[in-house]
């Protein structure tokens, strides 16, 4: 299967006199799960957020398989993003939902999902916390996109429905790109292949575990 690779680079942001973000280079391929750490406000959100062109960011550089895509217009055709609330209207049925959302090609094999059979017929406003964050990533996974910016993505989640969660996001890891964050930082930190930490504005690949220790995010190691 070809690797699809995604660069990011040049990507600074601050707000305020405040610094958030500092000179920012990212690299992602097909069958990477990256886990994004770092603390509370360091700019994990924001950094998904411009990726994926919901936050300016001037100087920023896409390139995807080495093409720059700065000025693509179908960027969202290539990258997609999970925002951390609900996006999923509420007054919306399950069904209809789905048909906005996956191409009609796409919904038999959508609809053979044992947890989607079992909510299909019901309202959004209807479903429990994990069958609605269910759908929402189920939906934002099956469309077309090789690259996928999941931002917080276990919020509100039972243990039971975490590890169906991580179940689905390793499958389609097998043909995209995945890059993660939440504040379940274990669970970040269990599904990663690769790792890496937002610290003072900064970027820094993480190796091993003991490495979170010494940047001072980690007391001890898990």
């Amino acid at each position: 299967m070809k690797k699809h690779i995604l660069e990011v680079d040049g990507i600074q942001k601050q707000f305020d006199e405040s610094v958030i973000l500092s000179d920012i280079y990212l690299k992602c391929e097909t069958s990477e799960i990256v886990g994004l750490l770092g603390s509370n406000g360091s700019g994990k959100s924001t950094l998904l957020k411009i990726i994926a062109g919901l936050v300016k960011a001037p100087d920023k550089c896409i390139r995807i398989n080495g093409i720059s895509k700065n000025k693509a217009m179908g960027l969202f055709n290539e990258i997609s993003y999970l925002h951390q609330n609900q996006f999923i209207p509420n007054h919306l049925s399950v069904k209809k939902a789905v048909l906005l959302s996956i191409d009609t090609k796409e919904i038999e094999s959508f609809y053979e999902d044992e947890m989607i059979k079992s909510i299909l017929n019901k309202k959004i406003i209807h479903l429990s916390a994990g069958e609605r964050r269910y759908l929402e990533i189920k939906i934002v996974l099956s469309n077309s996109s090789k690259f996928v910016l999941l931002d917080e993505p276990y919020n509100g989640l039972s243990p039971i429905m975490l590890d169906v969660i991580d179940v689905l996001i390793k499958e389609n890891s097998k043909k995209k790109a995945i890059i993660i964050t939440d504040h379940n930082y274990q669970n970040v930190i269990k599904i990663s292949t690769r790792l890496i930490l937002i610290k003072d504005g900064k970027l820094y690949n993480i190796n091993q575990k003991e490495d979170l220790i010494q940047k001072g995010y980690l007391s001890s190691v898990l």
